[in-house]
């Protein structure tokens, strides 16, 4: 496979977590790439380094103890790791979306559910919430909700709001950690 196909590329990527009291090693020399269209499921033990991948990733890395010590990520051809934060917003939610696996903690509790940026394309009100209103009837949300907050809904709803943000840009990349974690069995399968 050529570079020009990659829309992904991770090559010996090595990511620590540093505290005063002592030194995680996360993540050591991982190598993967992947083309536009394909899928890659990551296995391991809890602490094996999946969620800090996925982090890694996104650039959400805890600021203070988080820290890539080797490696590269190259996405559509672009460094991400160097990326300026600025430039980094810009693929985050757009290009790169993530599905988090705590939906308690994923959603900010002062705002509503309804998609509030990314509009790089140009969209008018109405077809934001167009938009909005497709993503939430995708994951079982009457759209008349999505003017409400977090706390007005249960956790699996919870965890089907952030499935619905995280396709609603649909990015090119989506990363989903342990995405059906907060939601029942006959709805984890309609959302797979």
């Amino acid at each position: 496979m050529s570079n020009a196909e990659k829309m992904l590329e991770i090559k010996d990527l090595s990511v620590i977590y540093k505290t005063d009291l002592e030194t995680v090693y996360a993540v050591n020399g991982v190598p993967f790439s992947r083309e536009k269209g394909a899928t890659l499921g990551l296995v391991g033990e809890t602490g094996a380094g999946k969620t800090t991948l996925a982090l890694t990733l996104m650039r959400l890395l805890p600021e203070r103890t988080g820290k890539v010590t080797s490696g590269s990520i190259t996405f559509e051809g672009e460094d991400i790791i160097n990326l300026p934060e600025a430039q980094m917003c810009k693929i985050r939610g757009d290009k790169i979306a993530m599905i988090f696996q705590d939906p308690m903690t994923s959603l900010n509790p002062v705002l509503t559910v309804a998609l509030q940026v990314h509009n790089e394309a140009g969209r008018s009100k109405e077809e934001i919430d167009k938009r909005v209103d497709e993503t939430l009837t995708m994951v079982g949300i009457p759209p008349a909700r999505k003017n409400e907050y977090p706390h007005q809904f249960s956790g699996g709803m919870r965890q089907r709001v952030v499935i619905a943000i995280a396709l609603s840009c649909e990015p090119d990349l989506l990363i989903a950690d342990e995405p059906t974690t907060a939601l029942d069995v006959t709805i984890q399968a309609q959302v797979l």
